[in-house]
C-alpha cells in the first residue's frame, strides 16, 4: 500500500491543534493534508461542545498551489477556546481528488 491508495489525512496544521498561545492576530487557518485533495472542497465544522465556532472572514477558503494546504481568513478573539472538525460525520466534503473523504480531523 501507498500513501495515494489511503483515504487523505491531516498531516499539519497551523496553528498547531492543542496550542494555547496562538496570538489573537492570527490571519488565517491553514491545514494541509498528505495528499492533493478536489479544489474547492472543504467542510469546516463547527464543535459548540469543545469550544467556538471559528470565527471566519467574508472570503471562502482556498486551497495553495500544491493542492494540500487550505487556508481560511479568521479573526480570533483573545482568550477564546475554538473548536473545528475537518470533516465529521456529516460533512465530508474535504475529498481528494479521487472523491475520497479525508479522516475527520478536530482542530482545537
Amino acid at each position: 500500500k501507498k500513501v495515494a491508495d489511503a483515504p487523505p489525512v491531516v498531516v499539519k496544521t497551523l496553528p498547531a491543534a492543542g496550542d494555547e498561545a496562538v496570538d489573537p492576530g492570527l490571519k488565517e487557518v491553514r491545514v494541509t493534508f498528505s495528499k492533493a485533495m478536489a479544489d474547492k472542497s472543504w467542510s469546516w465544522a463547527t464543535d459548540p461542545g469543545r469550544g467556538a465556532a471559528l470565527p471566519v472572514g467574508d472570503n471562502k477558503p482556498y486551497y495553495d498551489k500544491d493542492q494540500r494546504t487550505c487556508a481560511v481568513a479568521v479573526k480570533l478573539e483573545p482568550e477564546t477556546t475554538y473548536a473545528v472538525w475537518l470533516n465529521n460525520e456529516k460533512f465530508a466534503n474535504f475529498v481528494d481528488a479521487d472523491g475520497t473523504p479525508s479522516l475527520p480531523y478536530l482542530l482545537v
